[in-house]
Parts: structure tokens; sequence; C-alpha cells
């Protein structure tokens, strides 16, 4: 096993060395461009010389840019600064395409995306300036409406709140309804929010692969309050709880037992459990299962150190519980800014999500190597005749992978 992944990384370096050499420009183009001494200052003497590696490779990419590519980046990116909506769906279409060249000049925004926001964090004392909410829950649970409440009283104290909304693909037809919108009626209409809906694409976990991405450039943007709605998603699928600053878990009041919350997974990663739909005859359902998950979640193991997780009721159409659910992941940011548990999320996040593209992109050379594809076909035929098993043919597989790539 460990051949083959040395197998797999030397035919990626070698397969693939022009565009990551290319990647690796788009990605230092801003930082090594800005000129700022205050960063030189804290580079490691070991990594003077890959630092000038990479400078070089970023004047070379300057040059590679043509005039159109460079006006349409800095028009796109003046206008994201400047809070303009129509710039900041621009972007996140930019970030979620497919084209090899625009999927590059994506990296090359995002970077003078990060590079702005940095100098925003500096200013604010080195604090994250944006705070992420990952909302996820069962079919049915309310999160649309839910969302809608929160957001329309969030923008009437003076925030600014994007909503990063998660459609599930059809697996039939590869579309996507993208009803989030529709629903938020009222949220869509105000002027400082903003809500993309965006199809998961096959994605698992109930988020998009630029999801991670499309929350950078809402940051940007001046979003200080960004929501992020997943797809129904079970208890195992919880991929949003890597990129948010806070999980919050919603379930309605026919959520299930006691037992359904001591099961591990998507529980216990949850800091806040809201019990939606807490009004008229489900009042009483709504407490039982309030009681019953405060009781679950004492068995759970404590992520934070700095804060037990909580279960409270609301309604999205009496409003009741609503300022009490805002006031409690208010009351989880300062904890978490107070003990730096925040901070250090997310620079775990990033390399979490960074490993998570990894594993996709491998996955993409392996399917696309030449080896694996001439004998693809007669292996699947082969399974599925029953002439061999499946694990057998993955095994052919991976060796014909790895041969070819051991000969180059």
């Amino acid at each position: 096993m460990r051949q083959f992944s040395l197998a797999l990384l030397r035919h990626i370096s070698s397969s693939t060395a022009p565009a990551l050499t290319g990647t690796c420009r788009l990605h230092s183009w801003h930082c090594f461009t800005a000129s700022r001494p205050q960063y030189r200052s804290i580079v490691p003497p070991h990594s003077c010389q890959h630092t000038r590696t990479e400078s070089t490779a970023a004047s070379q990419h300057i040059q590679d840019l043509s005039g159109p590519e460079q006006r349409l980046l800095n028009k796109l990116y003046d206008g994201l600064i400047g809070g303009q909506r129509a710039s900041l769906a621009e972007c996140i279409t930019l970030v979620e395409t497919q084209h090899p060249r625009k999927k590059e000049l994506a990296q090359v925004l995002l970077q003078r995306v990060l590079a702005y926001r940095r100098e925003q964090e500096s200013r604010n004392g080195g604090k994250p300036v944006a705070f992420r909410v990952g909302l996820s829950g069962p079919p049915g649970a309310g999160k649309s409406s839910f969302i809608e409440v929160v957001g329309k009283m969030l923008t009437g104290r003076g925030h600014k709140v994007a909503v990063l909304a998660v459609d599930p693909s059809s697996c039939t037809t590869g579309g996507s309804l993208m009803g989030d919108k529709t629903r938020m009626t009222e949220l869509s209409r105000d002027m400082n929010a903003f809500i993309r809906p965006s199809p998961t694409s096959g994605t698992l976990g109930g988020v998009t692969r630029t999801t991670n991405e499309a929350i950078v450039l809402c940051e940007g943007a001046g979003y200080d309050i960004v929501l992020v709605e997943t797809v129904g998603v079970g208890q195992s699928e919880f991929a949003v709880a890597d990129m948010v600053d806070m999980f919050v878990l919603l379930i309605p009041p026919a959520g299930g037992d006691e037992l359904q919350g001591i099961k591990r997974g998507i529980i216990e990663r949850a800091e806040l459990v809201v019990v939606t739909k807490s009004d008229g005859d489900l009042v009483v359902p709504a407490r039982r299962i309030q009681a019953e998950y405060t009781s679950a979640l004492k068995l759970l193991r404590r992520q934070s150190k700095s804060w037990n997780p909580k279960v409270v009721r609301a309604s999205s159409q009496t409003f009741e519980g609503i300022p009490e659910v805002w006031a409690k992941m208010e009351a989880y940011r300062e904890a978490a800014l107070a003990s730096g548990e925040l901070q250090g999320r997310r620079t775990a996040q990033q390399k979490v999500w960074m490993w998570s593209l990894i594993q996709e992109s491998v996955l993409c050379h392996f399917q696309n190597h030449l080896g694996v594809r001439e004998a693809l076909p007669h292996l699947e035929e082969r399974v599925t005749k029953g002439a061999i098993s499946p694990g057998l043919a993955a095994d052919l597989l991976l060796r014909a992978f790895s041969s070819s790539s051991s000969s180059q």
C-alpha cells in the first residue's frame, strides 16, 4: 500500500507538473506582490528559498494573465469589496465553475480576498470579523423558515446576513430544485441579506465542494453573519461542521426518542440543538423532546472546554424563542473567542478542507488515468457477470495505475 501511495504521488507530480506550477503561481500572486514588510519579518529562515521560488513564479504568472482577465478580476474584486450583491454572485459563480482556466482565475481572486480579510482581522485585534453558523437537520425540520425569521431579526439589528443554502441534486438527472430562496420571500428582498442556493452536485456531507470558498467571499463582501443551510442529512453526514464556527442542529418535535439523542454522530457535533415548530398542539411534544435531548447530551463527551451544548425550543410562526436562540449563539461565540477555541477551530478546519480537496483531486486523477480507463470496461463486465469480486477488480485497477505511474 505504501508503494502504491508513493507511485500515486509520483504520477500526480509528473503528470500535472505544469498545472500545479500554474496553480502555485496563482495562489501566491497577491501574497507576494503586495510587498508587506510585516509578513516578511515572520518568515522563518528555512523557508526563504521556498518563498523566493514562489515569488518568481508569482511574477511570471502576472505576465500570464491577459488584459481582459486582469480587468475582470479587478472588476469582481472591487465590486465584492464594495458590497455589491451582483459582484458577490458573480464571484461565487466563478468559484463554482469546472472550467480549468476559470478555476485558476478563481484562486487568484480568493487570494486577494483572503489578504483583505487578514487585514480586517488584524484591525480587529486578530479576532474573526464574521460569525459562521451551520444549520442542519432532517427534511421538514423547518430550516428555511427558521433562517428567514432569524435573518430578518438580525438585519433589523444592523447586521448583514449571508445565507448559503445547499439543495440536493437528483441522482438521475443531476438537477436541483433550488427552492430555498423561494421559501425565504421576505429575506430575499432585504438589501442587507444575500441568499445563494447551490446544488450538491453529488458531493456528500450536505454541502458543496466550494461552500468553504463561498463563505470567504461572503465575508469579503462585508457580511458579518454567514448562515450555511445544508440539505437534510443523516447522523453521519455533517461536513458543514468542519467549515463553521458553530454547528446548530434543528429537529422537529417528532424527532425521535432519547435514544436518538444518545447516538453518536451528528448530535455530538452540535453546539446548540433547536426544537423547531414549538407552537400550538406541538408545544407539549416539543417540551418532551427538549427534556429528552437535554438528558441525552449529558451522556456525551464535551467537545469544548468553554461551552456546554444547549437545547432550546423555538417557533418560526409565533417568533417565540427566536431571540433566545440568537442569545445562545452570541454567548457561544463570546466564550469561544475568549478561550481561543474559535481561532483554533478555524485553523484546524482549513487543514481538514485541504485534505478533502486533495482526496477529490486524487480520485479524479485515478479515474482519468489512461491505464485505468483502458482496463475499466473489461473489469466492470467481469464484475457484473460474477467472474471476479469487486475487491479483486479494484486491486487490479490500482495495480494498473501503480505500474504505469512507476514506469514514468
